[in-house]
């Protein structure tokens, strides 16, 4: 448990809430943001697990870029100092197209960030205001410009598809105009709706016009296409990428790898132990200040609770669950390789581009 390990990075704040999201983020604003950074760098530089080498390191949210490129500098630079980092190391932080600029995002690249993945979810108007985002189309092509400018040559930019009223043709509008923009990875993800959020709200009184499930599965379908024929390769469910530039972090995930958390919020498992990190931004502030416990969830992992985790995320990728280290009855692959969901391949079990639909029921049989 000493070898190099993922490094995640919670920053709660966003300009506003958007109206399908369940992630713990606030729009707040005042000297709380500058105390909640304060907070985070005593929690990171005086982390138990001083020393340990950073695999990855990830900025999430939240907003990261709603804070000035200063306090995200200083943050990274107390996690370089806590955990050592190789050149090589890959650094996120996600963004909002419109929380950023050149002069913003040139000083990210200095401070040592080297991946960007904007959170475009829409080219279309229509959707980014029904999701209440910040940011206009023409800003998701701006921000490109300006992280290329500033030096980023990892950009990964977020979809969503299935939302209220879109349909294939808009899907498809999506798709042309992302690709056209030349990132190196996409994230492609289906709107969930989640409880307490607007869009729970909405969906309760009928008033979300959502797509069928036949649509769901040709938005998804033709993103594999397209994204393929462009060079991205599908190399887990929701997630392409140009050779070279899958997400490290995430794979770590996927591959059920040990990841530390820090900042409000954030989750972290080592070994058998997983925690997160108390939520709202002024309690955490008050909990560091007084030398408190920061988890307030905390849970001891079973070996069938890592086996099952393993399962889940492990089908999630190209490469595929490894059957040397979780391994299967022969009825249970068999339950999934007859329907034509997954095959297998030495010590690797896959799913099919069929199975992709069904990875949850796949990872039931499984289990």
């Amino acid at each position: 448990m000493n070898g190099p390990v993922a490094i995640y990075i919670h920053v709660p704040f966003c300009p506003s809430k958007c109206g399908y999201c369940d992630f713990n983020s606030f729009a707040m604003t005042g000297p709380i943001q500058g105390e909640t950074v304060d907070a985070m760098e005593h929690e990171i530089r005086t982390s138990p697990h001083a020393g340990r080498l950073a695999k990855t390191i990830f900025f999430g949210g939240g907003t990261p870029t709603y804070l000035e490129a200063s306090q995200l500098a200083r943050l990274l630079q107390a996690v370089l100092d806590t955990h050592p980092a190789s050149a090589e190391t890959e650094i996120t932080t996600e963004s909002n197209p419109g929380t950023v600029t050149l002069e913003k995002l040139g000083a990210l690249r200095q401070a040592g960030f080297n991946r960007l993945s904007l959170g475009a979810q829409s080219f279309a108007t229509q959707d980014l205001v029904q999701l209440g985002r910040v940011h206009g189309v023409a800003e998701i092509a701006e921000a490109v410009t300006a992280a290329r400018q500033a030096g980023f040559e990892n950009l990964n930019l977020d979809l969503m598809f299935g939302l209220p009223g879109q349909n294939l043709a808009r899907w498809r509008h999506n798709l042309d105009q992302a690709l056209a923009l030349h990132p190196d990875h996409l994230s492609l993800y289906g709107l969930t709706i989640e409880p307490n959020t607007r869009f729970f709200r909405y969906f309760q009184r009928g008033w979300l016009d959502l797509p069928a499930e036949d649509t769901m599965v040709a938005m998804y379908e033709e993103a594999v296409a397209r994204m393929t024929a462009a060079g991205l390769e599908p190399y887990e469910i929701s997630n392409f990428a140009r050779p070279g530039r899958r997400c490290q972090h995430n794979l770590a995930y996927w591959r059920a790898e040990e990841y530390i958390g820090y900042g409000p919020g954030a989750v972290g498992r080592i070994g058998t132990r997983r925690g997160t990190n108390l939520k709202h931004p002024a309690r955490y502030v008050e909990a560091v200040g007084a030398g408190q416990p920061l988890w307030f969830e905390e849970e001891e992992l079973s070996d069938d609770d890592l086996r099952l985790e393993r399962i889940m995320l492990g089908i999630r990728i190209e490469e595929g669950l490894d059957l040397a280290q979780v391994p299967l009855s022969a009825d249970a692959i068999a339950s999934v390789t007859e329907p034509g969901w997954a095959t297998t391949e030495g010590d690797r079990l896959r799913l099919t581009p069929a199975g992709r639909h069904f990875a949850s029921e796949v990872a039931v049989r499984l289990a």
